[in-house]
């Protein structure tokens, strides 16, 4: 989702008006919505668009609620258009190409819940993996560098034995009991940063004025890096139960660069009326992740170590080195990602159409977009991987569906002064939605200024989201799930300069 899933973007006009540029077009977002929209332009223009965002996000966790902030700086479309009319083109009256990039997502936030839990603990997921895969002891010191055999050589997870002390299974040290009535205390505390950068070349033509057409071939740029300290503590006052607390740690960096193509059509049946429809094309990314993961553990009496026992996934690849081991794990992955594709179908009516755009009064427009989110298809670069990217695949298809989003906007114009307003809102991309509110809607108003051959717009816009966040996923049990009721906020300035 944190790469499938779409935002607002583009200039400050582009939100001030939702974002509904499907069939608007003369504005430079329009090379990242519809191409075809560039295709108005006549003359050549440069853009830049500098923002500033904050947020503020509330989780409601087991029985805690929490709030945190996350402040910081981006960009929207910034970049130049250039428009050529063609007078002895009976075909095309003219055509326009541009260079453009866009700040397609921004990853920067901080989010901390707590909360009591009776029924389940993180640990669990890792007896779960070892049980899967029916781990020998060798296995589970060596193969799960970033989870199991972290836990296990600091004997959060250990080993279940029969009378012959032959070993049966697996077991956690974290005391959870059959009737919930063992509690423990969990904190999971998030910092992301990074975004999603598409740098765009497009090209459109237009014929009589009646008819846009155009392309652009896009290349997304991906930076992600996130680091969590997720902790569990006993909540008793026993001493001797063989538990005291645990932490995990990790530090996570994504990388990539990709490519895709955006296809779309603007089309005038009469004066006023614009019709618009785009596509865009999967995008296909080279990804790298590298992580990095410690868990500290306080098994208090469990065993005759000192506590609290540590271990790093650093330590676990410098021993699986020196000792020969067969498990090539470096905690760096390398894989190739695929993101769904788009449709998006759009109309917009603009008051007293006429070719000179000084005497137009303004217009209102709509774009319904379609996201097939459970077309998310990762696979393997290096041979051996292609099951598990095969299982990972099937579980995106069986927890995601396709969506709808839908955006309106309008303007007014005043001579030189133009006002603005827009609504978007985002559907779930969760195949089942009980307990998981995950709408997103927005509301925008901005303002614009436009006098000899310069622009300057202002933007804000706000936004509403449901989100979830579920710190671990267990087979036989209910999973637990962080409700976030959050904000964002953004101000853009985007200010042009016709050349």
């Amino acid at each position: 989702m944190r790469y499938g899933y779409p935002t607002m973007s583009g200039t400050a006009r582009n939100l001030a008006i939702g974002g509904a540029m499907g069939s608007l077009g003369g504005d430079i977002t329009a090379a990242h919505i519809n191409p075809a929209g560039i295709g108005l332009y006549k003359n050549t223009e440069l853009v830049l668009s500098p923002a500033f965002q904050f947020g503020k996000f509330n989780y409601n966790y087991l029985t805690d609620k929490t709030s945190s902030k996350s402040n910081g700086f981006q960009y929207g479309t910034s970049g130049f258009v250039i428009g050529h009319t063609n007078p002895k083109h009976k075909k095309a009256s003219s055509s326009a190409f541009s260079i453009s990039v866009n700040q397609m997502a921004n990853y920067n936030r901080n989010i901390s819940y707590s909360g009591a839990n009776n029924q389940s603990s993180w640990s669990e997921q890792y007896v779960e993996q070892l049980a899967r895969d029916r781990a020998s002891v060798v296995q589970a010191e060596q193969n799960y560098i970033l989870g199991s055999s972290l836990a296990f050589w600091t004997f959060l997870v250990d080993t279940l034995s029969d009378g012959a002390g032959n070993v049966t299974g697996y077991q956690s040290l974290v005391p959870l009991s059959s009737n919930g009535s063992q509690v423990i205390n969990q904190i999971n505390q998030v910092e992301t940063r990074g975004g999603e950068h598409e740098i765009a070349l497009a090209f459109a033509s237009n014929h009589d004025d009646k008819l846009y057409l155009g392309g652009s071939v896009n290349f997304p740029i991906y930076k992600f890096e996130k680091d969590q300290v997720y902790r569990e503590e006993d909540a008793s006052t026993d001493l001797n139960n063989d538990f005291a607390y645990f932490e995990y740690t990790q530090k996570m960096k994504t990388t990539g660069f990709g490519i895709n193509a955006k296809l779309g059509l603007i089309f005038k049946p009469v004066e006023k009326l614009r019709l618009g429809l785009a596509f865009h094309s999967p995008t296909i990314s080279g990804m790298t992740d590298t992580y990095f993961a410690t868990i500290v553990a306080n098994t208090e009496n469990y065993t005759i170590y000192p506590q609290p026992l540590s271990k790093t996934s650093q330590e676990l690849i410098n021993e699986n080195q020196s000792n020969g081991s067969t498990n090539p794990d470096r905690g760096v992955y390398e894989y190739n990602l695929t993101t769904p594709y788009r449709f998006i179908g759009s109309a917009s009516y603009v008051i007293n159409e006429v070719r000179d755009v000084k005497r137009q009064k303004g217009f209102i427009t709509a774009d319904v977009e379609y996201v097939n989110y459970r077309g998310v298809r990762y696979s393997e670069i290096e041979e051996g991987d292609k099951a598990y990217y095969d299982g990972l695949n099937e579980v995106i298809k069986e927890r995601y569906k396709g969506a709808l989003n839908v955006k309106v906007g309008g303007e007014l114009k005043f001579e030189k002064v133009m006002a603005r307003a827009g609504f978007a809102s985002y559907g779930s991309p969760y195949a089942s939605e009980t307990g998981l509110k995950t709408k997103r809607t927005m509301l925008s108003g901005g303002l614009g200024y436009r006098h000899h051959g310069m622009f300057v717009d202002l933007t804000y816009v706000h936004a509403f989201i449901g989100d979830v966040d579920i710190p671990y996923f267990l087979e036989d049990k209910p999973n637990p799930i962080a409700d976030g009721e959050n904000s964002r906020g953004t101000v853009m300035l985007t200010v042009g300069f016709k050349l």
